[in-house]
């Protein structure tokens, strides 16, 4: 079971990448667009563990207990990042699961949703 699950988080990260990739290529709005997509895949499934496991954030959907409150915390990117990067209190680090750019990704969604992209 574990493996499956293992594949099928695979998968929809590839096809979330992809779809960066592509939308690399047609223009600026798309890409920022398919970044975002990116990060809520990775929020919601892609990250091992998926952020969404510990968060509530409305808009994926999640509604963990274990973390802050996303949607109340407000973070800016920068704030995600650090907190990806490095870890804080309960949540592990994913310096060494995600690249930078699945981070920026990630951190780029979260404050988008969240209200703390200003």
């Amino acid at each position: 079971m574990r493996r499956f699950a293992q594949r099928a988080c695979g998968g929809v990260l590839a096809a979330a990448v992809a779809l960066v990739v592509v939308g690399t290529a047609r223009g600026a709005d798309d890409g920022d667009a398919n970044e975002l997509q990116l990060g809520k895949t990775l929020f919601t499934v892609g990250a091992n563990p998926p952020c969404a496991t510990c968060h509530t954030l409305k808009d994926a959907g999640s509604t963990g207990a274990v973390g802050p409150v996303l949607d109340d915390l407000q973070p800016t990117a920068d704030r995600v990042v650090t907190a990806l990067k490095s870890g804080i209190g309960m949540m592990p680090s994913y310096g060494s699961t995600l690249t930078d750019a699945q981070m920026r990704a990630v951190a780029r969604y979260v404050a988008k949703a969240s209200g703390g992209a200003r």
